[in-house]
């Protein structure tokens, strides 16, 4: 079965970030051999003095293709995790849920957008968890995390939000080298290349590689945002998005 996994403030100005804890989660369950695991998410939630967050208040969340059997070892190991490593003072959460499971994924989904404008409660959160029987569980401070751990797992449900963490990497090419279209979804999890306005470029098209080389979810797939540069002679017409650019997602 395909599983969400979303944490969300588990850190403060001096520990490492909730992402990197994310991927310390990964690397345990595949080591573990439970499931393979798929890119981290990073969605972007509402900044407001009433909400407390570390940074950006943002969460993470990551798919893992594992057998039913191991569900509950999984959600287990988590939130042991979660008391042992998350930095002092922060108010972790965590969120897990089976998408193929969901009578109404729409509620879910719709609860992740609203914590993109508005101030949500701890309240209001495990309700909606209880109703959708998805796991919702605190494991230090307030618990304030389980608002943007649920939230995270709605936002990535949906398919239509989030920036994947991490650079992408694509063989040996460096910042400026030109790459055409084909490479990129070859070597990455990129299944599309589009623009800021929704052209879908070609494989045969070329892209300029720029500070940030960076995929989105968009449409339920992983989508490289790139914008149009002026092209020298038969260069390349499109560059990858800017850190300004990439902040719409």
């Amino acid at each position: 079965m395909r599983v969400l996994v979303c944490i969300d403030d588990t850190d403060n100005l001096e520990s490492i970030g909730t992402g990197k804890l994310a991927y310390k989660i990964i690397n345990s369950i595949e080591e573990r051999g439970w499931g393979r695991c798929e890119a981290i998410s990073r969605h972007q939630l509402y900044v407001h003095d009433e909400i407390p967050y570390t940074s950006h208040n943002s969460s993470m969340c990551f798919g893992v293709d594992l057998d039913g059997a191991i569900l509950e070892r999984l959600i287990n190991y988590a939130a042991d995790f979660l008391i042992r490593e998350s930095a002092a003072g922060s108010d972790p959460g965590l969120c897990v849920v089976v998408p193929g499971q969901l009578k109404e994924p729409a509620q879910l989904i719709e609860f992740g957008f609203k914590a993109k404008g508005a101030v949500l409660t701890k309240k209001e959160a495990y309700q909606l968890a209880g109703q959708l029987g998805v796991h919702l569980s605190e494991h230090g401070g307030t618990g304030g995390g389980v608002i943007g751990a649920l939230a995270g797992a709605g936002l990535r449900l949906s398919g239509n939000d989030g920036r994947l963490r991490g650079r992408l990497k694509i063989g040996d090419k460096n910042v400026n080298d030109e790459v055409l279209v084909s490479e990129i979804k070859a070597q990455t999890s990129v299944h599309i290349v589009q623009s800021l306005e929704g052209q879908i470029l070609h494989d045969r098209d070329l892209v300029r590689l720029g500070e940030k080389v960076k995929a989105v979810l968009m449409g339920g797939k992983v989508v490289m945002p790139v914008y149009p540069i002026c092209a020298n002679n038969c260069g390349a017409r499109w560059q990858t998005c800017t850190k300004e650019q990439l902040k719409k997602f």
